[in-house]
């Protein structure tokens, strides 16, 4: 027969056990309302929504009139994108490299005398296939050009577009996204394994027994770091060998890779481990660990750029440490732009060193 009765007692004390798992709670309930937040903030408005575009306009004009800077003023009163020009003697490619990205426009020399004869001319687009940001900008510019045609010509395409890259090998989805898929393991594997290891053994005691032995705080750490920067540079050569192997990617492989594999493992790992120091109990730290790491796992450009969300989401991405792994290992892997990785590694270097030196120092054998 069923009974009521203990369909309600097993209800209650299953309810009640699970609203005091703060760890099961979070990925309950609030988990899915920080994922909502998060998208809803990126591609539900919260910002002007405009990408910015660099653009070059080699046109000189003609008869006192400049239809290449009619086109970029009539682009830069667009919702989708801002523009930003830059001097005409510039070599552009290099001057995108040296910025790493990966879209921009170039208004070819005559535009205007072509334009006003009738004559066809082509508008150059850069991007790259995998951001979602080089079709909008496309769209735009394609946009325009339809405007302009039919403006004067009735239609006529005489305005066109020629599609080009900064890196005519990156023609992959996964060239752009195996850098983030790399920063991701980064984060999460020292990360998540610190905060429930230092957690746990300070519950168990753990920590105590092992300061009756000859083993320092900073050697057990320390082992705990060397664990991780190994794992990260395993995960890294098996992501890169898949890419390469399965999807013929073009990556490129430098040196210059090394700092964040180093720097990366070491700061998260560092992180967990102040977390689940600094907390009572494993549930809080628990989901304070996952209140630190997933925000940084979708705000940081693991996933998608960061040039797709509002401004100020775009501020809040480049106070996050993860930030600094993806940006420099996307500017050394797919844009070879040393320079710029050397601006992420000097601060993901500050950083870690800030948060390795707290978390020695907050770091208890025995608990007070």
């Amino acid at each position: 027969m069923v009974s009521v009765k203990r369909i309600y007692a097993d209800f209650k004390v299953f309810s009640v056990g699970y609203l005091r798992n703060k760890f099961g709670l979070f990925f309950g309930l609030i988990f899915p309302v920080v994922l909502i937040l998060i998208f809803g903030a990126i591609f539900a408005g919260g910002g002007d929504g405009t990408v910015n575009v660099y653009a070059q306009n080699q046109d000189t004009g003609i008869f006192g009139q400049n239809i290449g800077d009619s086109f970029l003023t009539a682009l830069n009163e667009s919702t989708t994108i801002k523009v930003i020009t830059i001097n005409p003697s510039d070599n552009f490619v290099d001057f995108l490299a040296s910025k790493s990205a990966s879209e921009g426009i170039v208004i070819p020399p005559n535009f205007s005398a072509e334009y006003i004869a009738g004559n066809q001319v082509n508008i150059t687009v850069y991007g790259n296939p995998a951001s979602s940001t080089s079709g909008i900008v496309t769209g735009t510019v394609n946009g325009y050009a339809n405007y302009f045609n039919l403006q004067r010509f009735n239609g006529t395409v005489v305005i066109g577009l020629t599609s080009a890259t900064i890196n005519t090998q990156q023609t992959s989805y996964v060239d752009f996204l195996i850098p983030g898929l790399i920063g991701f393991s980064i984060l999460t594997s020292p990360m998540f394994s610190l905060v429930n290891i230092s957690s746990e053994y300070k519950k168990a005691k753990l920590f105590k027994q092992l300061s009756l032995t000859p083993l320092t705080k900073m050697e057990w750490l320390t082992a705990k770091v060397l664990f991780y920067i190994l794992l990260s540079a395993a995960g890294f050569l098996l992501m890169v060998g898949v890419g390469v192997f399965v999807f013929g990617v073009h990556v490129t492989l430098s040196p210059w890779l090394i700092p964040f594999l180093v720097l990366g493992p070491i700061l998260f790992a560092a992180l967990g481990m102040l977390v689940g120091t600094v907390t009572k109990n494993p549930e809080t730290a628990g989901v304070i660990g996952n209140i630190i790491t997933f925000p940084m796992m979708f705000l940081a450009g693991t996933f998608f750029p960061i040039s797709i969300m509002p401004e100020y989401l775009q501020t809040v991405a480049r106070v996050l440490p993860l930030f600094y792994v993806t940006e420099g290992l996307n500017n050394v892997m797919v844009y070879n732009n040393i320079s710029a990785a050397l601006v992420d590694i000097a601060v993901l270097g500050v950083i870690t060193l800030v948060i390795f030196t707290l978390a020695v120092k907050l770091f208890k054998w025995r608990e007070d």
